[in-house]
């Protein structure tokens, strides 16, 4: 289970266990007669975004399965090759930037912070910092004036609420203080893999455009797949088995996970995803917003404001939807996402959520006061509210969200690897629904998947082959 530790603050999660409980195991295929992969039915494990990795021990029943605890077994008898993700990944050991020793939740107590009780006190002497930094004389400017006083209301939430979670996950032993040793234990995984496949949706608006007509809307992976590119581009890829399948694009090799789902396109080409015909009743949308750094680096694409308002959140969205928005520090985008763009798609904001990145021993990693940036990243909740009677059924026995909740992880090294939010929001939304990431750049079991990069750390360069049967 990805989640470590639930207090009444929020959760410790590990994202790395979450992946590796996904189920990347590649099954032997001459265990299935026509090329059918793996066709035994999964057991429900009373959580709707996780899929159960196959028992690693073989069973010693031989003969048909008759139920579907042999039938589990009888397919972990046929799995060939486990993959995990790499540790490397998650090996975060100290801060990016050190702290001074109170503004690290590990140590001392919350209270020697004076700044708590005198949060205009705080601001005034981030002001005093900033000008000294920039040997300017001018006042600060509104963004900046928004952003001191966001962090200061948030601020004793974070900083309380994530050392309650650091000190369960040290007295657990699932955080705990490296040696010197481990400290410089260097990463030899690739940083940054080239893959192309931004370039490659860019390239396939040059394909003919798919239309509403259209009734191919599903490939469904049987065997090792290597299609023409314009086929993967045009539809809703399923892996409906209960294993693990690679797939093979431009030459590159990625892995998809179980009862997983994935559309690789621009976001001007949505409408295989609309012909999928599905509604969900969750989205997660984490969307590359636009900033000066994204715009002078020209590393990243970005989208504006109005581009991500014609996302069709309103035609992929069930009654009583749960849209978790991920929203960058920068005022302007969150007053964007809750005064303009929720009330355009018709989604009541219900909470902000944060997630906050710490390292192994429990510090933040970056220190929580920052005047560039801040260890923690904000989740805006929501709900779609149009039809009010189907609106009170959904509701029903599912618990309301929480105003602010706190997701503890030690983040992934790659860049804009976001923690899984399938264990956290499973307490509040029914089993068995619909979900669906937009903006992924990997894939979950149980959910459909959206985006340019929507393969990107699937490559199977960033996992190690634990296994081989």
């Amino acid at each position: 289970m990805s989640v470590v530790h639930r207090l009444a603050v929020g959760w410790l999660v590990d994202h790395l266990s979450f992946i590796n409980q996904c189920g990347y195991e590649i099954c032997d295929s001459f265990a299935h007669p026509g090329g059918v992969t793996c066709s035994t039915p999964v057991t429900s494990t009373g959580d709707c975004h996780t899929i159960s990795a196959f028992a690693a021990t073989p069973s010693s029943t031989d003969g048909p399965p008759n139920g579907p605890g042999d039938a589990i077994k009888t397919a972990s008898k046929r799995a060939k090759m486990r993959y995990v993700f790499r540790e490397e990944f998650f090996h975060i050991p100290k801060p990016h930037i050190a702290a001074a020793a109170q503004e690290q939740p590990c140590q001392g107590c919350p209270e020697v912070c004076l700044i708590f009780h005198h949060g205009m006190i705080w601001i005034f002497c981030c002001f005093l910092l900033i000008l000294q930094k920039r040997k300017r004389k001018c006042v600060f400017n509104q963004g900046e004036l928004d952003a001191l006083e966001y962090h200061s209301k948030v601020r004793k939430l974070i900083w309380e609420g994530t050392l309650r979670l650091v000190q369960e996950g040290l007295k657990s032993g699932f955080l705990h203080h490296t040696t010197a040793e481990l400290c410089c234990r260097k990463n030899n995984v690739p940083q940054h893999i080239v893959c192309g496949l931004a370039e490659l949706c860019e390239m396939a608006k040059q394909f003919p455009a798919v239309n509403g007509s259209d009734h191919q809307a599903i490939c469904v992976l049987e065997e090792e797949t290597s299609s023409a590119e314009q086929d993967l581009l045009s539809c809703v890829v399923e892996n409906s088995s209960n294993c693990a399948k690679t797939i093979v694009l431009m030459g590159q090799k990625y892995l998809v996970p179980p009862k997983s789902s994935f559309l690789l396109s621009d976001i001007s080409r949505l409408q295989p995803l609309l012909n999928y015909k599905k509604k969900y009743d969750v989205i997660v949308i984490d969307p590359p917003w636009e900033n000066k750094s994204v715009k002078r680096s020209n590393r990243y694409s970005h989208l504006s404001s109005w581009q991500i308002k014609q996302i069709p959140v309103p035609a992929l969205a069930a009654p009583n939807c749960l849209v978790v928005m991920w929203v960058t520090n920068r005022q302007k985008h969150l007053r964007f996402v809750k005064d303009e763009l929720y009330p355009h798609w018709s989604v009541k904001t219900l909470a902000e959520w944060h997630w906050v990145k710490i390292t192994t021993a429990g510090e933040f990693v970056l220190p929580l006061d920052s005047l560039h940036k801040k260890p923690y990243e904000v989740l805006v909740l929501g709900r779609v509210h149009r039809d009010v009677k189907e609106t009170l059924r959904k509701s029903e026995g599912v618990l309301p969200i929480p105003e602010h909740q706190l997701i503890v992880s030690i983040p992934c090294g790659l860049h804009s690897h976001k923690p899984p939010l399938a264990a956290v929001l499973a307490e509040f939304i029914k089993p068995d629904v619909e979900c669906l990431e937009l903006f992924a750049r990997n894939l979950q079991p149980g959910w459909t998947s959206w985006g340019n990069e929507v393969l990107k750390f699937q490559h199977i360069d960033y996992f190690t082959l634990l296994q081989n049967e």
